[in-house]
């Protein structure tokens, strides 16, 4: 067995990574601050910050389309486990996090009967040393508590058959069943260089946004002269009372009279600001953060003439599509690694993990079909089922359409 790098180590490895979390959580919150290049910008607007919600959009466009539904072939009853942790927040909480910051964390304790409890963390609250066989940890630490300034006050070391709480300092240590350390990795789109996975607010996304913040900062400051263009006067007297340019401005009725030598003044307006290289900018950056993130201009704010139907909607998520499938595959070995262990605890056992290798995780469809689609579908499994008798039955038609046989059979007795 590897030794344990110990309880210092993770929190110097947790304090390394807190600032990039931090960083991405800023940019999903629409509380980071742009870099402003001192061009264009009067004095006076150079502290004025402006908000996008893209990269949000980009996390919640996934997140809001990976609905968990059940264990499936559940012969620990692992679905019971997450049913008494109230799984509506449980699962799209661990979700989001892991999209936003590449990996969330599920920390596992017992209760006062020994039933396991279920809790997530965010990246910038836990780390550990992964085994990346198992998808699980060698050992990990989180912090539970801090104070309002910031510093930890409740911590704890998870380790093989242990977990170390710290209390202001003070030490207490819980044994238990589990093989593995209590927390558990949820991760997004982990590889060989980066096991803990990537974020779906990557470095191009931050880029992007802060170009198109400036774009949209540059264009409400035009917007003030596209508004009010600038005018001029020449060859007024110099013995005359200086204008008020304000009411110069918004006058309906300028009256301007003759010098003693019979010379006029002569107005002129200077030429309008044009809105257009702005909204043209803005639209190249949604272009090029659709491309990065798999949505498209629609979903970015920058609606096509013609309304979409379904297909023409999925066929251009397909990338979006592909994208959610992927974080299905690892999101769902970890919730699989969380009943796993959560299991050992409620059974005061320390069952092997190849035990649970006929246990799979099933997600609801990441596009809920239309009535044409499943007319479609309908049309299809006839066809199938004559090839090739008993091919679609109720289980894997619930698994195209989303929809269970009693919520048909349900909608049916309300029409009758």
């Amino acid at each position: 067995m590897d030794e344990l790098r110990g309880i210092e180590y993770l929190r110097r490895k947790l304090k390394t990574k807190e600032s990039r979390v931090h960083m991405r959580y800023k940019f999903y919150d629409m509380k980071n601050k742009i870099r402003d290049f001192n061009i264009s910008t009067p004095p006076n607007l150079r502290a004025w910050q402006l908000t996008l919600g893209w990269c949000a959009k980009a996390v919640d466009s996934i997140s809001d389309r990976l609905l968990f539904r059940e264990f499936r072939n559940d012969n620990f009853d692992l679905n019971e486990i997450f049913k008494m942790n109230n799984p509506d927040i449980l699962f799209d909480s661990a979700i989001q996090s892991a999209l936003t910051a590449s990996c969330s964390f599920i920390y596992i304790s017992p209760d006062a009967f020994g039933y396991p409890r279920l809790q997530v963390l965010n990246a910038g609250e836990a780390t550990g040393i992964l085994d990346t066989i198992t998808g699980l940890l060698k050992e990990g630490y989180a912090i539970l508590k801090r104070d309002e300034n910031g510093n930890p006050i409740e911590e704890a070391y998870f380790g093989s058959g242990f977990t170390d709480y710290y209390d202001n300092g003070k030490l207490t240590r819980h044994y238990n069943e589990a093989p593995y350390p209590l927390l558990v990795p949820i991760i997004n789109r982990p590889d060989a260089v980066r096991p803990f996975g990537h974020s779906r607010i990557s470095r191009a996304c931050m880029d992007i946004v802060g170009g198109a913040m400036r774009t949209v900062k540059r264009s409400e400051i035009a917007a003030e002269f596209y508004s009010f263009p600038q005018k001029y006067v020449v060859g007024t007297s110099q013995e005359r009372d200086p204008m008020d340019k304000w009411k110069a401005a918004m006058s309906a009725m300028m009256e301007f009279t003759k010098d003693d030598e019979g010379d006029s003044p002569t107005l002129g307006q200077f030429q309008q600001q044009s809105m257009s290289p702005h909204l043209d900018q803005l639209r190249m950056f949604a272009g090029m953060f659709a491309g990065e993130t798999g949505l498209t201009l629609d979903d970015l704010g920058f609606p096509s003439d013609n309304p979409s139907s379904q297909e023409a909607i999925k066929a251009s998520h397909e990338n979006l599509r592909l994208t959610a499938r992927k974080a299905q595959r690892t999101f769902g070995s970890g919730f699989l690694n969380v009943g796993y262990l959560a299991a050992c605890i409620r059974d005061e056992t320390s069952y092997e993990r190849n035990e649970f290798y006929l246990t799979q995780p099933i997600w609801e469809p990441i596009f809920e079909p239309d009535a044409a689609t499943l007319s479609s579908i309908g049309d299809g499994a006839i066809k199938i089922n004559q090839a090739v008798p008993g091919y679609f039955n109720e289980e894997n038609l619930r698994d195209l359409t989303g929809i269970k046989k009693r919520d048909l059979e349900t909608q049916i007795e309300k029409e009758v």
